[in-house]
């Protein structure tokens, strides 16, 4: 399982025309799930995203969490993180996991998260989605559940 985090001033995403989800300062989370994955692999990410340290302090050091800034997330599943362009110019998802595995592991992601953050927002998994952010830095952070 692979995340990316962006710090964002704020977020928000639309489907079908409809603003479905919006965040004010906080992260955008884009949540690739492959085949490999499992409950303790949200687990890890959870608690690593709950709990990076990359907002600002008083002293302009990268040390406050989104729980110290009252900060919000906004999660989007993303299984073209899983794409495979070794070989030729088409990517290969073959890594990503298949809908019936990975909606249950990207509902028990936002479980958790909801249980952390006051608030979360969401895209819808499989939709065709327009994501719009203000980066805040920029600052962007890949984390991996997998050595």
């Amino acid at each position: 399982m692979k995340v990316v985090v962006q710090r964002v001033k704020y977020s928000s995403v639309t489907i079908d025309g409809v603003v479905h989800g919006k965040i004010n300062t906080g992260f955008l989370v884009l949540l690739g799930i492959s085949s490999t994955d499992s409950k303790q692999d949200v687990d890890y990410l959870v608690k690593k995203v709950v709990n990076l340290r990359i907002f600002r302090d008083e002293n302009d050091k990268m040390n406050l969490s989104l729980k110290d800034v009252d900060g919000e997330l906004l999660i989007i599943s993303q299984f073209t993180l899983y794409g495979n362009c070794k070989d030729g110019n088409r990517p290969s998802f073959i890594e990503a996991a298949r809908p019936e595995q990975a909606i249950p592991l990207y509902e028990y992601f936002i479980s958790e998260c909801k249980k952390q953050i006051p608030v979360v927002e969401t895209g819808i998994f499989g939709a065709d989605m327009k994501v719009e952010l203000l980066n805040d830095g920029p600052v962007t952070i890949i984390i991996e559940s997998k050595k």
